[in-house]
């Protein structure tokens, strides 16, 4: 006698999801699935060798290599992305200048009809003679007396604010201060950040509720000083020559410059933390300082700095 037995259908080991396409699909799902990983890559980090996307998908840029057909980081640092470029920016690294930037340098050489300034770049910037504000704050050709006081506008060891104006054939970029709000800077205090950490804003020039001008240069150079009003800045004719280009320190009382100290601090904790730098950021770092009592000194030890990105990191998220 013949018996027949059947057996269920074994539903739980077919996979709906394996679904096979011809290899022209596979390779768009592909790429779609890179592109929704660069979405969101904003703070991804990569070491030098990681896997970042396929060479099929998108461009490489700086800072990448392929490698069978797939895009390599070659640095360290963070994946940007434009379209289908893809670079990645690394951590530490000298400014790359771009024209509008507005730096902080400092004058390392006078030269004929210019000078030289360190902005953390590659190569010394050059500041034009043509390209400053002369006493009068006329626009006119600059003459050869102009010329022989030089060192009376700027000398070796000044630090001053400027925007980029254009770039030489050599690549050195050609600096302008033919603004009210760039020129010398006195009565504060610099700080050197890797230029990673400063990020593009619609104002670089800050005003903290503690009265400290913060000016935050791409280049990395952040300089903080005493809060200065725009009708001191300016003069009663609109520039004040003297002002502009004096090397004298005004008076700064205790309390100001405590606040420029704590300010300073708060800076290099957050950077030594490798957290980018904003408006927002520096306010609630400042607000968590105040709220906690800490004293200027204490802010260097490591506990306390552990403690305040902590919290400012834990706001922000």
């Amino acid at each position: 006698m013949i018996t027949f037995t059947s057996f269920p259908a074994q539903l739980d080991d077919y996979d709906y999801g394996a679904t096979r396409h011809p290899p022209e699909v596979e390779d768009d799902i592909r790429m779609d699935m890179d592109e929704d990983d660069l979405d969101t890559a904003g703070s991804r980090l990569t070491c030098p060798g990681d896997y970042i996307t396929s060479s099929q998908a998108f461009m490489r840029g700086h800072g990448t290599y392929v490698e069978n057909e797939e895009v390599l980081a070659s640095v360290a640092g963070t994946v940007e992305r434009v379209n289908k470029l893809v670079t990645v920016r690394a951590i530490r690294t000298r400014y790359n200048p771009e024209v509008g930037d507005l730096v902080v340098g400092r004058i390392t050489e006078v030269q004929p009809r210019r000078w030289k300034v360190d902005a953390n770049s590659r190569q010394d910037a050059v500041l034009m003679l043509s390209s400053v504000n002369l006493p009068g704050g006329v626009q006119r050709r600059k003459l050869e007396s102009d010329e022989l006081h030089m060192r009376n506008f700027f000398e070796e060891g000044d630090l001053l604010v400027a925007e980029v104006q254009a770039f030489f054939s050599d690549g050195a970029m050609s600096l302008h201060t033919r603004s009210l709000k760039y020129g010398k800077l006195r009565n504060g205090q610099l700080v050197s950040i890797p230029p990673i950490l400063v990020r593009r804003l619609k104002s670089h020039f800050l005003v903290l509720p503690c009265g400290v001008d913060l000016i935050l240069g791409l280049n990395g150079y952040i300089w903080v000083s005493k809060h200065v009003k725009e009708s001191e800045q300016e003069g009663e004719e609109g520039f004040d020559a003297e002002a502009v280009y004096s090397n004298q320190n005004d008076d700064i009382d205790d309390a100001t410059r405590a606040a420029i100290s704590r300010v300073s601090n708060i800076i290099s904790i957050l950077a030594g933390h490798f957290v980018p730098l904003t408006d927002t950021v520096l306010l609630e770092a400042y607000e968590w300082v105040l709220d906690q009592d800490i004293a200027v000194k204490d802010l260097i030890q490591e506990d306390v700095g552990d403690a305040l990105v902590t919290a400012v990191v834990g706001v922000q998220e």
